[in-house]
């Protein structure tokens, strides 16, 4: 590991890691952190306690992976993107650069998130509201600067337009776009 990285905690790296400057992982003497083989953490990530991932991991610089999230394997986050603890996320996802993944969203596996798509979680906007993250079934893709609002349900294989504002559910293999996303067509099987 690199000795520029800072560590808090128990920390359980797997073996062929490469760690960039500045990178902290864990964030409370207390706390432990797991991360699988093969892992590639670019310089300024900070990744918190109480965080499970498995092998592959792959970041951008400056990524934020927060406490209480599970990350399978073969997971990309890129560059200045953000998970903001309390989320699971499957195996073979991508999260591109920007992205916002809020607090308690599911994502399931074989997701692409495009560059800066963001998910919402509190339909209120009130502190104190219930908290309710959205679910990206397994292939779904998300274009560039989409918004997913809370409690939604982005179905299997279906794909949300760039820029999209995604208000209700989308069913599986439905293929939506603007704002209000809107179905323009099923995708093919």
């Amino acid at each position: 590991m690199n000795k520029k990285a800072i560590t808090y905690g128990k920390v359980n790296l797997g073996s062929n890691e490469s760690i960039g400057d500045n990178v902290i992982l864990g964030n409370k003497d207390n706390g432990f952190l797991e991360i699988g083989e093969n892992a590639t953490i670019r310089s300024g990530t900070v990744i918190y306690s109480d965080v499970k991932i498995g092998n592959n991991l792959k970041t951008g610089h400056n990524v934020l992976i927060r406490e209480n999230t599970k990350l399978g394997d073969n997971v990309l986050i890129g560059t200045n993107a953000v998970v903001d603890g309390s989320c699971t996320i499957g195996n073979n996802v991508s999260v591109q650069t920007g992205a916002y993944i809020t607090k308690n969203t599911e994502v399931e596996d074989n997701v692409f998130l495009g560059p800066f798509c963001v998910t919402t979680n509190d339909k209120y906007m009130k502190y104190g509201a219930e908290l309710k993250g959205p679910i990206i079934k397994t292939g779904a893709r998300i274009g560039a600067n989409a918004t997913i609002l809370p409690g939604v349900i982005i179905g299997k294989n279906a794909i949300v337009g760039a820029g999209a504002v995604v208000t209700k559910n989308v069913k599986e293999g439905d293929t939506v776009a603007g704002n209000p996303a809107r179905s323009i067509k099923k995708v093919a099987k």
